[in-house]
């Protein structure tokens, strides 16, 4: 859905139900994905919600002709977003909405104040309940949060890609949740050999290894990886009971380290 409609929709809402039945409570979705089609697909298939199910969406770019992903961060852009998110979810109020900021993968400077007042009138108006950010650098998130509280930050970050360590400790000590995404995403070769060498000896899929790194990482870690067949999904779960030895870690830590400066 992120690139179009999904190849088979049939799996896609099979991924869905899976998911929910499995404990999974915590969606990330845009209406740019699609662009609409992944709201719809959520809305058709999970539509009503669960009452712990937590759907958080994103607003601040859009879908070209040419398959590329420009900024929409216009106050007019942004309102028009919420509102196609609150359409296609079938929702009354969001449960939190982050501001994408950055480009595909990696921030951009500036000042993001305009934007996030824009949200935080939304959020006054009833139409938003929480606030987070996406792609942002530590000088966003502080002046994002001079202008409404900050649930979350969602920024590339995984156990070969640790540019964001210190960012990720000092969110952890201000209650503010870290979301990971691309969490096999910029691994060298040597890399991704050195996880499927701790995968193999555990018996479990790199995957599930990467994400179970990231949950021991830090408490205020919570994953959204990707999936689009069921026994994908069953992988991403299990990460969620794997548990690391001080061993398995400092040899996956060795990873982040070959990758050069973590901060």
């Amino acid at each position: 859905g992120v690139f179009g409609p999904p190849r088979d929709r049939d799996q896609a809402v099979a991924v869905l139900r899976e998911a929910v039945a499995a404990g999974v409570n915590h969606i990330d979705t845009s209406d740019f994905y699609g662009p609409h089609v992944t709201n719809q697909l959520i809305k058709q298939t999970l539509h009503p919600y669960a009452d712990d199910l937590t759907i958080v969406t994103k607003v601040g770019a859009r879908r070209d002709e040419q398959g590329g992903w420009p900024h929409a961060r216009t106050p007019d852009e942004l309102r028009s977003a919420v509102h196609d998110n609150l359409r296609n979810l079938g929702l009354d109020v969001l449960d939190v909405v982050n501001l994408r900021v950055g480009g595909f993968s990696e921030p951009e400077a500036g000042s993001i104040a305009e934007q996030f007042e824009t949200l935080a009138e939304l959020r006054e108006q009833g139409l938003i309940r929480h606030l987070g950010l996406s792609n942002v650098n530590a000088e966003q998130i502080a002046e994002a949060r001079t202008i409404a509280p900050v649930v979350c930050v969602q920024n590339f970050y995984n156990v070969a890609h640790r540019v964001d360590d210190a960012l990720v400790d000092a969110l952890a000590g201000d209650g503010i949740a870290f979301v990971p995404f691309f969490p096999l995403g910029g691994f060298s070769p040597l890399q991704s050999g050195a996880l499927s060498a701790v995968a193999a000896r555990l018996d479990a899929a790199p995957l599930a290894v990467a994400l179970a790194w990231l949950l021991q990482r830090s408490p205020n870690m919570l994953l959204i990886p990707g999936t689009s067949s069921v026994a994908h999904l069953r992988q991403n779960v299990a990460g969620a009971g794997l548990e690391l030895s001080a061993a398995d870690l400092a040899e996956l830590d060795a990873i982040g380290a070959e990758h050069g400066p973590t901060a």
